[in-house]
């Protein structure tokens, strides 16, 4: 049995309701997890002797506008030891009501945590640090949903100086 399907007869066998849905891309394979038994999921697949994913090494999220439920936060483990990946997807409905923090699994959790809700706006429940990592305070919005408005600047050439120039607000001597 190739250790993919082992870690998905492992958690079929604690937790039976736990797997949405299983799928592959390119020799990765993702385990679609519901929201309610996600931080279950990661405490055991860290903790279980014969999967130890030690190692969470990222958490990213996806806006699917105009999908619903139209975000997923995934999470990328890796087991040292078995030197093995794997992802966790999570479907998210409302970002205000994201999935519960992993910070008391994995301490990075937190920070990640925070970069997805500096940059999408998916809040996770417990993580009492939220703030801005990347942008000011003060910033309004979330930069990598798909409803964020682009920001525009011409880029500058030969052919077009004179237009960009004449736009560009310059020093002047006093």
């Amino acid at each position: 049995m190739n250790p993919d399907e082992v870690i998905v007869s492992e958690i079929e066998k604690a937790f039976p309701e736990a797997i949405e849905e299983v799928s592959e891309f390119r020799g990765e394979r993702t385990l679609y997890i519901r929201k309610a038994d996600l931080k279950s999921v990661c405490q055991f697949l860290r903790d279980q002797q014969s999967l130890q994913y030690n190692f969470l090494t990222d958490i990213c999220a996806d806006d699917m506008l105009p999908e619903f439920p139209r975000f997923a936060v995934n999470y990328q483990l890796y087991s040292i030891p078995r030197n093995h990946r794997i992802r966790l997807r999570v479907r998210v409905e409302d970002p205000e009501d994201g999935p519960e923090t992993v910070g008391s699994i994995w301490a990075i959790g937190t920070w990640l945590e925070m970069e997805v809700w500096d940059l999408m706006g998916v809040r996770f429940k417990g993580n009492t640090s939220l703030r801005r990592l990347f942008l000011p305070e003060d910033w309004q919005g979330f930069p990598l949903r798909k409803d964020y408005p682009l920001g525009y600047e011409e880029v500058q050439f030969s052919f077009n100086f004179d237009e960009i120039n004449a736009k560009k607000p310059h020093a002047t001597k006093d």
